[in-house]
This record gives structure tokens, sequence and C-alpha cells, in this order.
């Protein structure tokens, strides 16, 4: 892991850019920092950038079912899996901290997942549980909306979990910090409906890493999105939905039609 960095990236004057975010400005990087990008001179207010998710993954995997009290909560399983249930969620889902979820038409319920993420920052295939940490380039939060009604009809999640705007994630990519043991809380409208710990992950982070790449190479800026706690439920239009991270920050999103 590096030392502590905010990691963003933001649109300015027209302009796309990554950049670490310094209290009330952002400085402008050269490129993505995990491709041997560098700071630059240049710096932008942060009331003048807009947003973009921080990640430009090839492709985000996501876990189920990895918190004990999550799997009692799903009608969707009856027992603890044996090994990791993984999941792809496409990029074209991805939006950032104060976008907007839209709800689709003709959906019944659509869910709130709140969510650890890991950002590989060290491409590879078939890595070792011993090695794994060292692939990872920093975290992120992860909003994994869900479309549960559409979850269960088709028995298996790729509608479900691959609409447009239902991937949020943010605010930033944190990196050298240790979130081990870091609280996860998810509000809804400022009442908090999930509360976990993700040391409580039914499979920890190296082994998930370790798993899925024994599947599918894992490049450089690739997303894992590592599963939810208990207390999943269902968004309606207007509400305003906040995943936070002890240590990373806050992703914060509202919800349209």
């Amino acid at each position: 892991m590096q030392n502590a960095h905010r990691f963003v990236r933001f649109t300015w004057k027209g302009g796309c850019y990554w950049g670490e975010h310094e209290g009330n400005h952002v400085r402008r990087w050269s490129g993505a920092p995990y491709e041997d990008g560098q700071p630059t001179e240049r710096s932008c207010p942060i009331g003048d950038v807009e947003w973009l998710p921080p990640v430009v993954p090839s492709k985000i995997i996501a876990v189920g079912l990895n918190y004990a009290p999550h799997v009692a909560e799903s009608a969707s399983a009856d027992a603890i899996p044996d090994e990791p249930v993984i999941f792809l969620k496409p990029p074209t889902a991805l939006i950032a901290t104060e976008g907007s979820i839209i709800l689709p038409p003709n959906v019944d319920r659509v869910d709130y997942e709140g969510e650890l993420g890991i950002v590989i920052g060290i491409g590879g295939r078939a890595i070792s549980v011993a090695a794994a940490m060292n692939h990872v380039w920093g975290w992120t939060i992860v909003n994994d909306v869900t479309a549960r009604n559409l979850q269960k009809k088709d028995k298996q999640w790729t509608r479900a979990k691959g609409f447009d705007t239902f991937c949020p994630v943010g605010p930033w990519v944190q990196t050298g910090t240790d979130i081990a043991h870091s609280k996860l809380t998810t509000r809804l409208n400022g009442q908090v409906r999930q509360e976990g710990s993700i040391d409580q992950m039914i499979f920890p982070i190296p082994r998930l890493i370790s798993f899925i790449s024994g599947v599918m190479t894992l490049h450089p800026g690739d997303l894992i999105s590592t599963g939810t706690p208990a207390g999943v439920g269902p968004l309606a239009v207007g509400d305003k939905i906040e995943v936070e991270i002890e240590g990373i920050g806050i992703l914060v999103n509202h919800v349209k039609a």
C-alpha cells in the first residue's frame, strides 16, 4: 500500500482529469496513479469541479452473500456459501458520489447495498492469498444497487445488478489506510439501515482476490465489491442514500425516477 492519499476523477473546464483531494482544492495528476501518473503543479478549487467515478475498471466483480447476517435475511440462499459467490456489474452502471440512481420503469423494488470496494493496482492471475494484498491499490465505497424482484425472477443476477446508475462508487479511492476493522454504515434519509464491520466478512479480502484471480485475470483499475451486511432495503424516488466506511469517507447519492 502507498502513503495515504485520496484519489479522484473529475471534469474541469471541459477536461477530464485524475487528481488528489487536498482540502478545498484538487491537485491534478498527469494520469492514473496506478499507471505511473504523477502530481502536477496545477490545482482546481473543489467548487469548480464535477466528480466522476474514481475508477476506470475493465470489469466490476461483485461478491454476494459475504456477511452471515445478510445470508440469513436473503431469500436467495439458505446456508453460508462454501466459496465466494461472484457476479459482474458492467462499467456502464458506474456513477459518482452525488450522482442520481435512476429507478427503471416496471421494476417493483430496487434495494441499496452498501459495500467496501477494492481497487486493483497490480494485475495478475492465480494470485496467492499470501500475495493478494500486494495487488491492492486502494479502497473505495460501493452501493451495489439491485432490482430485487428481477434478481429473484431471473435466478441469475446480471439484469438485476446491471442497470445504468446501479453502481455508485466514491467519493474517492483511499490509499495507505488500514480498513481491516473499519465500520460500514448505510443511512437512508438520515436513518441508519445497515451497520457492519469489514472484519465480519465470511471470506476476507485476500481470499476474495485469490479466488477471483483464479477465475479471471485482474487488471490495474479493476474494482471488486466485497458484499453487504444485513439491513438491505428498498429505495424510493426522492431518497438520499449514504454509505460510510471509517477511514474512507461517505458515498452520497439521490434517487430519481
